[in-house]
């Protein structure tokens, strides 16, 4: 079988191509949604010679079925739902709720353990791309868009390897911009575009953020 992309770095690099319009351009911010966006936002930053932050955000998990997303919540407190899932779940006032709860620790302690005692970029009236590693129902990246918003960004344009096509469309709503490499008519999830798909781990995010600092001066 023939897969797009290799791995999220070929994925990065892949996407960076259809981003050239931004190489160089001041003000404007690479953000990875961890932790799958990070490897891709790397080679989107790298390529285009722009700064590389993380923007942490956390996908609501439907108990018992993870993969269905209830919605997710973003830096700055932003919760986002999905009405159709919620409205499907009994007793979802509570449900959500603890679920929000469990994920904004798990938040913070990402903001702990990613950033090595770095500051998050300031994003008012910045340009920013919002990267994750593919987009299936939208609700993290949606999440996200809005918190990047509340923050101050100027733009932002949503860029992704891979995306369900409705997905892409309710995004646009939130976002100036949607970016993607592909948008198959068929798509059932977004690791089977993927030749490897792995887990990325919280090293490789702190691994990776680290180099871009160190290395090519992204995140400041």
């Amino acid at each position: 079988m023939t897969y797009p992309f290799q791995d999220r770095l070929d994925a990065g690099r892949q996407l960076a191509r259809q981003l050239h319009a931004y190489k160089g351009r001041d003000k404007a911010i690479v953000l990875g949604l961890p932790r799958g966006g990070v490897p891709v936002a790397y080679e989107v930053a790298l390529a285009l010679n722009l700064r590389l932050d993380v923007f942490l955000v956390r996908k609501l998990g439907c108990p018992g079925q993870e993969e269905l997303a209830l919605g997710a919540v973003a830096s700055g407190g932003v919760r986002v739902l999905n009405p159709d899932v919620v409205a499907s779940l009994p007793g979802a006032s509570t449900i959500v709720d603890e679920i929000c709860a469990r994920e904004l620790a798990e938040l913070e302690r990402q903001e702990l353990a990613y950033r090595d005692s770095r500051a998050p970029l300031d994003l008012s009236g910045a340009t920013i791309l919002l990267v994750d590693d593919g987009l299936a129902t939208g609700a993290t990246m949606r999440a996200s868009a809005v918190a990047v918003r509340a923050l101050g960004a100027a733009w932002i344009t949503a860029a992704i390897p891979v995306a369900a096509e409705a997905s892409c469309e309710s995004l646009r709503e939130y976002v100036d911009e949607v970016v993607a490499v592909q948008t198959p008519a068929l798509f059932r999830s977004v690791g089977q575009f993927y030749a490897d798909f792995g887990q990325t781990s919280d090293a490789e995010v702190r691994k990776l953020l680290a180099r871009a600092h160190q290395e090519y001066g992204m995140e400041r």
